[in-house]
């Protein structure tokens, strides 16, 4: 009955591109039925409503800040029209915890009238870091990606699911709230109105910065002019072609060395829901 595999997903720095892509395109194959991506970063591709059919599967990715769904995208999320579409939600998180965004990635696509069959959260790289996750996903975890792809299309195939049941995945409902960093004392960080400097004597002015944000927030005649809100997604700092885009806040880079000192050592592996 499927006739399309979709990957749509929300990508900073190409973690959740790479898996989403990768388990679409393994799906598609092992199906025989065409696959095509839809990457909705951009502002302009926000402004395109989406909408599925019955005989497609969506997988549906997006990363994981303060351990939810990105706040920022709930409103373009909430234009999406379903129509009765399979659905596999799947996060990318940046190897501390994938807290509530995957459940609540989950209920989102259900309440715009998908059927979500399986649900994923993976590692990549931390936004914030080099270290937390660094490398990720590597080879062991597009292996896993590949495992993931061949168990949906067998439940796809033997049919071996009700697409009136949600599948049970990590978390909590009521959602908690947004993951608060903390600094020594435990007060509090706020790190929300944090925007990234840039060190013009590096800086070319090649304009990859003002290209690839995905709000729109830099100035397109300056690109050291951050003037809108910024996610931390971090796009504009890793891919950077001079290195010219960093952060200098103090609670910022507190909270960042925190997370390394705590998760840097660890590996965390993704954990599958069918």
């Amino acid at each position: 009955m499927i006739k399309k595999i979709w990957g749509m997903y929300f990508t900073g720095t190409g973690t959740t591109e790479k898996i989403v892509t990768h388990i679409g395109k393994k799906i598609a194959e092992k199906l025989g039925v065409e696959y095509e991506s839809y990457n909705f970063s951009l502002p302009k591709t926000r402004e395109i409503e989406k909408s599925f059919t019955e005989e497609e599967l969506v997988v549906f990715g997006t990363p994981v800040i303060a351990g939810r769904v990105p706040n920022l995208l709930l409103k373009y999320l909430g234009i999406l029209k379903g129509n009765g579409a399979l659905a596999v939600p799947v996060v990318l998180y940046g190897n501390r915890n994938f807290d509530d965004a995957l459940i609540e990635l989950r209920d989102i696509l259900k309440d715009k009238n998908m059927k979500p069959i399986a649900g994923g959260a993976f590692i990549g790289e931390h936004s914030f870091s080099k270290i937390l996750g660094a490398g990720r996903p590597d080879i062991k975890d597009m292996e896993i990606a590949s495992n993931f792809a061949e168990q949906i299309v067998e439940k796809i195939i033997e049919k071996d699911f009700d697409p009136e049941k949600l599948v049970e995945v990590k978390g909590e409902t009521p959602l908690r709230f947004y993951y608060q960093p903390r600094d020594s004392k435990g007060n509090p960080i706020d790190i929300r109105k944090v925007k990234p400097k840039t060190d013009m004597n590096l800086c070319d002015r090649c304009g990859l910065c003002i290209a690839i944000c995905p709000l729109g927030s830099i100035n397109v005649d300056d690109p050291s002019d951050v003037f809108g809100i910024c996610m931390k997604c971090c796009a504009c700092v890793k891919r950077c072609p001079t290195g010219a885009k960093y952060y200098d806040d103090e609670n910022y880079l507190y909270h960042q060395h925190e997370l390394e000192d705590e998760y840097g050592k660890i590996r965390r592996e993704p954990e599958l829901f069918l």
